[in-house]
């Protein structure tokens, strides 16, 4: 099973997880999704998925100076984010735990 395709259907909420506890520009929600496991993410994948979250107006954003080099946006939940978190939540763990049921049938069978 190829873990990207995985992935792809689960970006959204693995990018909500990672912002619900702090704001975070681009690369470090790209560096804290990778240190919790998701190694194989692309930055333009989650690029990406700030801006269609953006978008979608469950996120803020705002711009801060950055003593590194170019001024960072970063990205924050807002209300509706947050209730889409809880929803994904929900359904995120309804699928586990019917996949888990399923797989255990076929180890028992």
């Amino acid at each position: 099973m190829d873990p990207s395709q995985l992935l792809k259907g689960v970006l959204d909420l693995a990018v909500l997880a990672v912002l619900r506890n702090a704001d975070g520009y681009g690369y470090d929600v790209l560096r804290r999704l990778r240190a919790a496991g998701l190694e194989d993410v692309a930055d333009a994948s989650v690029y990406g998925t700030l801006r269609r979250l953006f978008a979608a107006g469950a996120l803020t954003s705002y711009v801060q100076p950055s003593e590194e080099g170019p001024h960072r946006k970063y990205y924050g939940l807002n209300k509706t984010g947050l209730d889409l978190l809880a929803e994904s939540t929900k359904t995120w763990n309804h699928f586990a735990d019917t996949m888990s049921v399923l797989l255990l049938e076929e180890e028992a069978a």
